[in-house]
């Protein structure tokens, strides 16, 4: 038997390789995978840095690593099983079924065969979450106070500590004059890490090698997230002593000066397995009883992990395969080449595109109220917008950005959004200081220099009338829909095909 680690479950302290501790380790490290779709440079690294320190720690501790470097994983279970003849493997259990069923075929294709073990990177199970979802749809604040009660997070008996189970009146507030957020950690490397990134560079041409994706992806000095258990821990112990205190009041404000704001950072290490959930948030709760940091600030962090990160990786695992393709609005226009250059006039949305092409980050504010909402007044096709993401975050796989991106971005599926979240330039203005330095001008609809979020804005509510009327959330908008005359709509219309034209030919 051996234990058959994939390399976003690098996990030793729990799960299969701590309930097997006289098991030899596999990994697989299959270059198809960058290859099959482009990927941000610091994402390759990130990934097999992390394996590669994580096989080095575990063969340091004594055990058996069989690490395969191949092309394909086909390629590497076939060299497995050659040396291995017969070998049973046991590995966790993939997002959706579709993964599964793809992993068993190749397992028996090589000879051997494979078991599925719960996945401990996460804190509700298969089970809990169906059970839960048995009465209908799915609505995340029910599922978020579904798991403080099974988990007794910021529980005060049966009631929430504090006496409310949220605190968004509190977190959506812009920082003052003045303020600065403490900086991110930086991390130093080791000669492993450095040729890893090299070798990503050699192989992968930096990740983007033909157009649209240009050759200039990633600053290579911009790379500082976690590869080993032992960072992990550290940026955690960061965020709680330097940056969680001011993480609720601001989580949903943008400065172009800070691109991580007071934000943990702490995603990718969840998402390969260097942290485990239950611990990231009971370091939190450590810190607000201990009177480090405020209610509303642990709150909004447990929130997204014990809230929004469970409930997305368990829509994504029973509504795959649909959701991937799923686009209920029919938007059709093709994803404009600025996402992939930054060159537009428009000042949120090029820095925060040139900072994902910088270091493959941003934080979620910046996803939803920029980037997909951009996309979702302009009407991009939901399924392009999902690979950009996956492509271009460290922090991306299929499970987190598909769920994030397709339902609640562009509003495609209609499984756990109520509304569209659409907006004009005016959140951008009230949430950022972007629109000050902008020549587009945030109080203008129509014209030149009219700010294209409000012509796409009304454009959208206009074209999607038909869906989304009728939604009780939808009123007040639709009441400021019916107040505008035939000349401020044909002005809105021409605005909005002028601004797709702009795009097109990259003049946006």
């Amino acid at each position: 038997m051996t234990v058959w680690l994939r390399g976003d479950h690098l996990v030793r302290h729990r799960g299969p390789l701590a309930r097997r501790p006289d098991e030899p380790l596999l990994c697989i490290e299959a270059e198809s995978f960058a290859r099959k779709l482009p990927y941000h440079p610091h994402k390759l690294t990130l990934v097999f840095a992390a394996m590669r320190q994580f096989r080095d720690a575990v063969r340091a501790a004594g055990r058996t690593v069989h690490y395969r470097q191949v092309e394909t994983f086909a390629d590497g279970l076939a060299a497995h099983f050659d040396a291995h003849p017969g070998d049973h493997l046991v590995t966790t259990a993939p997002q959706a079924d579709g993964a599964r069923e793809r992993i068993e075929s190749l397992v028996a294709d090589a000879g051997g065969s494979v078991e599925f073990v719960p996945d401990e990177r996460f804190l509700c199970s298969p089970a809990q979450f169906d059970a839960w979802a048995s009465e209908g749809r799915y609505r995340h604040e029910e599922f978020y106070r579904f798991m403080r009660r099974e988990t007794g997070y910021l529980m005060d008996g049966d009631d929430p500590v504090g006496g409310e189970w949220n605190y968004d009146d509190r977190n959506r507030e812009t920082p003052p004059e003045g303020w600065t957020p403490a900086a991110p950690p930086t991390f130093e490397y080791d000669e492993t890490v450095h040729e890893t990134a090299d070798w990503v560079t050699e192989t992968f041409g930096g990740g983007y090698e033909v157009p649209p994706y240009g050759g200039d992806w990633a600053d290579p000095e911009a790379f500082d997230w976690p590869v080993t258990r032992r960072q992990a821990v550290r940026a955690l112990d960061h965020f709680v002593t330097h940056r969680l205190a001011d993480f609720g009041p601001y989580q949903d404000a943008m400065r172009a000066d800070s691109w991580a704001m007071s934000h943990s950072l702490l995603s990718t290490s969840l998402n390969l397995g260097l942290l485990a959930p239950d611990e990231v948030i009971e370091r939190a709760i450590a810190a607000y009883e201990d009177g480090a940091a405020p209610l509303n600030s642990v709150e909004g962090f447990v929130r997204q992990v014990l809230g929004w990160r469970e409930f997305l990786r368990h829509v994504y695992r029973r509504e795959m395969p649909d959701l991937a393709m799923a686009n209920q609005l029919d938007a059709d226009e093709p994803l404009p080449e600025l996402y992939w250059t930054g060159d537009t006039e428009m000042a949120c949305l090029s820095d925060v595109v040139d900072g994902v092409r910088e270091r493959g980050y941003s934080h979620h504010i910046e996803r939803l109220m920029i980037l997909a909402n951009f996309g979702l007044v302009y009407g991009v096709e939901p399924a392009q917008l999902n690979r950009w993401f996956h492509a271009g975050y460290v922090d991306a796989f299929h499970w987190v950005t598909t769920p994030n991106v397709v339902e609640m971005g562009l509003y495609g599926a209609g499984v756990f959004a109520t509304k569209p979240y659409a907006s004009s330039a005016n959140y951008v203005d009230r949430m950022s200081d972007y629109c000050s330095g902008c020549p587009y001008y945030k109080t203008k609809t129509t014209g030149e220099g009219a700010c294209p979020f409000n012509a796409l804005y009304w454009d959208f509510l206009d074209r999607n009338e038909g869906e989304l009327r009728s939604n009780h959330r939808m009123g007040l908008m639709y009441s400021h829909v019916d107040d505008k005359d035939d000349r401020e709509w044909r002005g809105i219309r021409e605005r909005a095909d002028e601004i797709r034209a702009m795009a097109r030919e990259g003049e946006l």
